[in-house]
C-alpha cells in the first residue's frame, strides 16, 4: 500500500462540478493499493499517517511535533490506483494496482479504519472510481511518501 500524505491548509474533492468533501487544516492522502495488500499493509499505513508528527508545536515553537490527531484537524483520503503506474514506454501500466472489485472495498475499510483509529467525523474521503478534481493549498508545503513494504512484516 502506498500512501501521499500531504499537510494542508484546507483541500477538497469534487465529482460532476459538485464539492463531495473538503476540510481545514490536516492531511491529504492518496492512497494507492497494490494487488498484494492485506490487512496488516492498512493497518501500518494508518498508524503512521495518524502518528506523522508533521505540525509545528505552537506553545514551544518545536518543529516537526504534533500529528494531525493531537491538533484536532482533519483527514481527507483519496483512493488514487495511479500511484502503483509502471511507464512501459510512453504509456502507464497499471498492473500491479488492485483490481477494481477488490480495491473498492479494501478501499472502504481503509477509510473505516481512519475513522475507527482517529474520529469518523474528522475522516473524509472522496469517491471510489470516480473522475475526481482535488484541491488543496499546501501547507508548506510538505509532502511525505509511504510504503507499506518499508513496515516491519
Amino acid at each position: 500500500m502506498r500512501a501521499v500524505v500531504q499537510r494542508v491548509a484546507s483541500a477538497s474533492v469534487e465529482v460532476e462540478g459538485r464539492t463531495v468533501s473538503a476540510i481545514g487544516p490536516g492531511l491529504l492522502v492518496l492512497v494507492g493499493l497494490h494487488d498484494s495488500d492485506v490487512d496488516s499493509d492498512a493497518d501500518f499505513i494508518c498508524r503512521k499517517v495518524l502518528n506523522m508528527r508533521l505540525f509545528p508545536n505552537d506553545t514551544t515553537g518545536k518543529s516537526w511535533d504534533r500529528n494531525v490527531m493531537q491538533l484536532n484537524y482533519e483527514v481527507l483520503l483519496v483512493s488514487q490506483f495511479t500511484l502503483y503506474g509502471i511507464m512501459k514506454g510512453n504509456k502507464p501500466d497499471f498492473h500491479v494496482a488492485m483490481s477494481p472489485d477488490r480495491a473498492r472495498p479494501f478501499y472502504n475499510s481503509v477509510v473505516e479504519r481512519f475513522g475507527k483509529a482517529y474520529r469518523t467525523d474528522a475522516v473524509k474521503d472522496g469517491i471510489f472510481g470516480a473522475m475526481m478534481k482535488v484541491n488543496l493549498v499546501n501547507d508548506g508545503p510538505v509532502t511525505m511518501h509511504l510504503d507499506s513494504s518499508q513496515s516491519p512484516k
